[in-house]
């Protein structure tokens, strides 16, 4: 494994793009502990304390690495950039001249991202304006009580506040585009796995002073176990033979060759997670906002981590979500007409309506597997958290499944680098 791993510093080429994604993660990392000016490090210190306990802020907090709660220069984190991008793929399906891009190849797909970036500062903007308000003591709908993080605010604080978090916000996308570029591994991937990876050590601690070391013992085999589940079926993919038809361009005979199109177990990834996540946490904004004393109450009383109305409702939700993302991202129709331009057919299934309706079978069929596997592993800490009356619990679920998720991802990358000059690969085969 050692002499595997000197593979990597033994290419300058290769060793450059790991040097140069390690510096930009750091930078990252230091931008995401370094607070705003103005910011009381004293009630931060109470509010990272309270924060873990809350469902809400727990799980926010946990995709910034703990800069949300510091009000750090990075503390919206790549929150911004995730929502926009989610909601510009969803709308690419009904807004006609997102389609138009979309088919339009590498030129379409610069004009969408473009559009992604103009949205993202948008977010960016809306959302640091709430947190600077919530945290200026009307935290109530983020965590059930107020905590002042800014005891001496006035307007001209709150909107360099606002314009700072904002800044750092297009510079995380601006640092996430420079290593997708000039580093190894997919930019915005490698930032959300520095914080989640971060959060580890202090969720462990965390874990061991709530429960003992007996709970924390038995977490761990847990969260092993889910390390291990969640590599068997993130490999997991259905590969659908594929045969292109010979044909006669100019003098050349082309065609005739078979390939295979991988469907994955678990094509959304976590989006569905943080689908269902954004859902639950409308009922307690609504809470705060609405003079209703029932809706607090149910709020109050049922939607927590630890509530099984929380466990099932989340279990649902990201099953559904899985189906309604997976669908989106591979259309049936859209694949089948497109293998049909290019001359290829599934062996066996005739080109057109019946290749769409077997594609829509295996995909169907696949996404009751991914959407079980998701929802599985997103509650189970849950679950145990309700077991045991453990609330300070950094989310092991959705924590595993992006370290690893990223960590393959990134692992893959460099192996085909070191294949294609003549190395070991870093992965057995």
């Amino acid at each position: 494994m050692l002499r595997r791993l000197s593979n990597i510093f033994r290419v300058p080429d290769l060793r450059n793009k790991v040097l140069f994604t390690v510096f930009v993660i750091c930078l990252y990392q230091l931008g995401a502990n370094l607070p705003i000016p103005g910011v009381s490090w004293s009630q931060v210190a109470l509010l990272e304390a309270k924060s873990s306990s809350s469902g809400v802020l727990g799980f926010l907090n946990l995709f910034s690495g703990g800069a949300l709660t510091r009000l750090a220069v990075f503390g919206l984190g790549v929150m911004p950039y995730i929502t926009s991008s989610i909601v510009i793929q969803l709308l690419t399906t009904v807004i006609p001249k997102l389609t138009q891009w979309r088919d339009q190849g590498a030129d379409g797909q610069k004009r969408i991202t473009q559009v992604t970036r103009y949205l993202t500062i948008g977010l960016a903007l809306l959302q640091s304006t709430g947190l600077v308000y919530a945290f200026h003591g009307h935290d109530q709908a983020l965590l059930g009580f107020n905590i002042d993080l800014i005891p001496k605010f006035n307007f001209w604080l709150g909107l360099f506040m606002v314009l700072i978090m904002t800044a750092g916000t297009g510079f995380v996308m601006w640092l996430a585009e420079l290593i997708t570029q000039r580093g190894i591994g997919q930019g915005m991937s490698l930032l959300i796995f520095s914080n989640v990876v971060a959060n580890l050590p202090s969720g462990g601690r965390a874990v061991w002073a709530e429960g003992g070391p007996t709970k924390f013992a038995v977490i761990l085999v847990v969260s092993v176990a889910l390390l291990v589940f969640i590599v068997f079926m993130d490999q997991g993919q259905r590969r659908i033979p594929v045969t292109f038809a010979r044909r006669v361009v100019g003098r050349k005979e082309m065609g005739g060759n078979s390939t295979y199109i991988p469907l994955k177990v678990n094509q959304s990834g976590v989006i569905p997670i943080i689908f269902a996540s954004s859902v639950l946490y409308i009922p307690v904004l609504l809470s705060n906002i609405l003079p209703w004393a029932w809706l607090t109450n149910w709020v109050n009383s049922s939607l927590h981590p630890t509530s099984f109305t929380y466990i099932a409702a989340d279990f649902l939700l990201i099953f559904a979500f899985t189906f309604f993302y997976v669908y989106i991202a591979f259309e049936p129709h859209q694949q089948a007409e497109q293998l049909r331009q290019q001359g290829g057919f599934v062996p066996g299934i005739r080109p057109g309506e019946p290749t769409e309706a077997y594609f829509s079978k295996m995909l169907s069929r696949l996404t009751v597997v991914g959407a079980s596997f998701l929802a599985c592993v997103a509650v189970v800490p849950s679950i145990i958290m309700a077991l045991w009356n453990i609330n300070r619990f950094p989310y092991y679920g959705t924590t595993l499944l992006i370290a690893v998720g990223v960590a393959l991802q990134t692992m893959q990358q460099i192996d085909s680098q070191l294949m294609m000059r003549n190395y070991e690969g870093f992965l057995k085969k």
